[in-house]
């Protein structure tokens, strides 16, 4: 067996279910803001979509993706991210996968080289797969608090030039999971210029980017803040899209990479061997996806409404903000997180994740202690019966 299996730790699921010991309350029904599935439905042209290419089954895919949706992932990004036209190739510059959680596991296998000094920089709290995908191709972890002090964002500035010039991978997530944090585009410039000081590749996880408060605010890309720092060829900048949050199809499994030609060239090649073509009838309801925003403004209001109604119950008993993207909050907890957490299942059959299962300790301590995850992705009323628990809970502690 590869031996690095025994490093990874518990998926933070496993450890929320060894935490209930309790039986909650039968006559209160489960409310769950554990996890990040969204329940809005999906829009009813992707499903039409799907079902009417399935005549193409019989065709085997190619791993690269055919044009059509290459040209749709293109489209999309020019105008999303305001590049000019031409900027992003669909013959180079974009790779569709089977979601971005297996593209960003196998992106590290593609890119560390196996010395034994590599260094995968990540966010601290993060994505698990970040810190599995790193351990696994052989590389260490170097964890990144991001606290409250910093606007939840990575800590950049105290990193030592030593390991920077060891970092072979910086994981971004913007907005953050869990935090909701985002980084403008004046901090992404930065980080590209560390990136080319420094010889590291950025891989930035922008799965939550269309989820955000302000239709005339949108979180900022990496590939645009190459294109405006004049980085026309995205060199050492690679980011991940999917249609899970955006269009509410995490069954779908469809995302993309894009970025760098010269990396995905190489990370094309290694998923020829993986085996990652995108099924034909999946492709057809992805361009179609990526080619309407309708649904997407849409998408966005149904999660306004849900902060506005859940905000308003719970910021006058605990320290809560309205996150710049994504669809989690971040609350301090007034207790441990953990016990906290276990609490409210068994008083109130409410299930949240301790931000202590998404964290790892540092020296300054844990930066995910004392909060915890909550995923806004239930039906309106049901966020507002979960807070209202929530609240109740807190008021009788």
């Amino acid at each position: 067996m590869n031996p690095e299996l025994d490093r990874l730790q518990p998926y933070p699921f496993q450890k929320l279910a060894g935490l209930f010991a309790d039986t909650p309350p039968a006559d209160v029904p489960r409310i769950a803001f554990s996890i990040g599935e969204p329940k809005h439905p999906t829009p009813a042209f992707i499903r039409e979509a799907l079902l009417e290419h399935l005549h193409s089954l019989a065709v085997y895919p190619t791993t690269q993706g055919g044009g059509v949706l290459r040209e749709a992932i293109s489209d999309w990004l020019t105008r999303r991210f305001d590049l000019p036209a031409g900027a992003v190739d669909p013959e180079r510059h974009v790779l569709p996968v089977n979601g971005t959680r297996e593209a960003l596991f196998a992106f590290a296998q593609t890119l560390v080289a196996r010395d034994g000094r590599g260094l995968v920089f990540m966010p601290n709290p993060f994505y698990q797969i970040y810190e599995g995908a790193a351990l696994l191709a052989g590389a260490e972890p170097y964890y990144l608090a991001c606290e409250a002090d910093n606007g939840f964002l990575p800590d950049f500035e105290h990193v030592p030039a030593a390991d920077w010039d060891r970092c072979q991978l910086l994981y971004l997530c913007s907005p953050g999971n869990p935090t909701g944090a985002v980084m403008d585009e004046a901090a992404l410039i930065k980080l590209i210029g560390l990136a080319e000081r420094h010889d590291f590749v950025i891989a930035s996880d922008e799965c939550y980017s269309e989820i955000y408060p302000h239709e005339t605010a949108p979180p900022a890309g990496l590939l645009g803040a190459c294109v405006r720092t004049g980085n026309t060829a995205f060199e050492r900048c690679v980011v991940f899209h999917s249609l899970s949050k955006r269009s509410n199809a995490p069954g779908l499994r469809s995302g993309f990479v894009a970025g760098d030609a010269a990396i995905l060239k190489r990370f094309l090649q290694y998923r020829t061997y993986q085996g990652g073509a995108m099924p034909p009838p999946t492709q057809a309801a992805s361009a179609a996806a990526w080619r309407d925003e309708d649904h997407v403004r849409e998408n966005r209001a149904r999660y306004r409404a849900k902060f506005d109604a859940v905000l308003d119950i719970l910021s006058p008993v605990m320290s809560v903000g309205r996150p710049d993207g994504g669809f989690y909050l971040w609350p301090e907890t007034p207790i441990d997180d953990t016990e906290f957490a276990r609490l409210l299942h068994a008083r109130e059959n409410v299930v949240v994740l301790p931000g202590r299962y998404l964290s790892r300790p540092t020296s300054n301590g844990n930066p995910g202690a004392n909060r915890i995850r909550m995923a806004l992705v239930a039906p309106l009323e049901e966020c507002i019966e979960g807070a209202q628990r929530i609240r109740r809970l807190i008021e009788s502690l």
